[in-house]
């Protein structure tokens, strides 16, 4: 009887020993055993996969961070969101993986790098700023998103409300909208003369315009007049500091942002070499030796973000998790730059400061 056989080898090491396969007879040559022999051949062939397959499937989930800032200037509070996310059971390394792509203060070049991410199939986009997370909303309806901004978020269009999202994204926010008049007004009870205020802001940042007409509105009704600066690198920094001098301002309010915030060093110095009351919102400030800050944590806000995170990772909506507002804000008072500039703060706001710096 004729018969027909397949003669199988290991890659690179010569014929499989006859225990593990006896020869397969092919009886006839007609359609279905033709088709059996090709099936049989594919189904062997595809057998050199296996291993890779079995990786695919055990893979770790992938979160793709989305930073206008540096890797480097924003490690502790990325320090933060890695805190956040042990609370839920994750590690980077572990059981999950971070892929990360910085701006570095370049918010033009999001849309490429949250594509970049998408392409990669990250399992959740984590968007690190209000500029990030219009880029992150923009690019996908699809892939979950968790988001940090300083603004409204129903108002930048980032979710249909706080209790319920909708869609892909939720995050937290410290709402700098509704802090920015605060702001105005404790700079005013620290420097009681004051008629000539300036407010800092990035032009780039997405929450500018609607800051800016908040603080104005706010300004107007306690008869101070507001002049509007913008800085967007470290050179517009100074000249910013030049034109304050020239408009004969008695104080300088920095909203939040992004570049700002990483530049809260820099701020505090020229603050103090040009003599300028200045309150901002990241403590930073008040630790480089600015006047004051007010706000929210951002280190908790950051904390929260890798909270949710992990919760979508372990199977929540984000339509299901409620935007996360900051309940506590803290008013930090640093009393000897306030005698540096000749300041003599009043009681009842040293009262009220959660921190004092001395």
């Amino acid at each position: 009887m004729h018969c027909t056989c397949l003669r199988l080898t290991q890659s690179g090491h010569g014929p499989l020993p006859a225990r593990f396969l006896n020869p397969i007879r092919w009886r006839d040559l007609s359609v279905g055993a033709a088709m059996r022999r090709r099936e049989f051949i594919t189904f062997l062939g595809g057998a050199a996969t296996w291993p890779l397959t079995v990786r695919a499937q055990s893979a770790m989930p992938v979160i793709g961070l989305l930073g206008t800032a540096t890797a480097s200037e924003w490690k502790p509070y990325v320090d933060a969101f890695h805190r956040g996310l042990s609370e839920v059971g994750y590690v980077e390394g572990r059981n999950v993986a971070i892929e990360a792509r910085w701006a570095n203060s370049q918010y033009e070049r999001l849309p490429a790098m949250a594509a970049d991410l998408i392409q990669r199939q990250t399992t959740v986009i984590v968007a690190l700023s209000t500029p990030a997370a219009r880029v992150a909303k923009t690019a996908t309806a699809t892939i979950p998103v968790v988001f940090t901004t300083i603004s409204d978020p129903v108002q930048m269009g980032l979710v249909a409300s706080l209790n319920r999202p909708g869609g892909n994204v939720t995050g937290v926010t410290n709402l700098s909208a509704e802090v920015g008049p605060k702001l105005l007004e404790l700079l005013r009870e620290a420097v009681p003369k004051a008629r000539i205020i300036a407010l800092l802001v990035n032009p780039t940042n997405p929450t500018a315009e609607t800051l800016s007409k908040s603080l104005q509105t706010a300004a107007r009704t306690s008869g101070l007049r507001l002049h509007v600066l913008n800085a967007s690198t470290e050179e517009e920094l100074n000249s910013v500091f030049m034109t304050l001098r020239q408009l004969q301002a008695e104080g300088l309010v920095v909203v939040s942002d992004v570049f700002l915030t990483t530049q809260s060093k820099q701020l505090a110095a020229l603050a103090i070499r040009h003599a300028m009351p200045a309150i901002f919102q990241d403590r930073q400030f008040a630790s480089a030796g600015g006047l004051m800050t007010y706000g929210g944590s951002i280190t908790d806000m950051y904390r929260q973000v890798g909270v949710y995170t992990g919760r979508i990772l372990k199977g929540e909506k984000p339509a299901d998790l409620p935007v996360v507002q900051a309940t506590k804000l803290e008013l930090t008072i640093n009393l000897k730059t306030a005698k540096a500039l000749g300041l003599n703060v009043p009681n009842s706001l040293i009262g009220r400061a959660d921190e004092l710096i001395e």
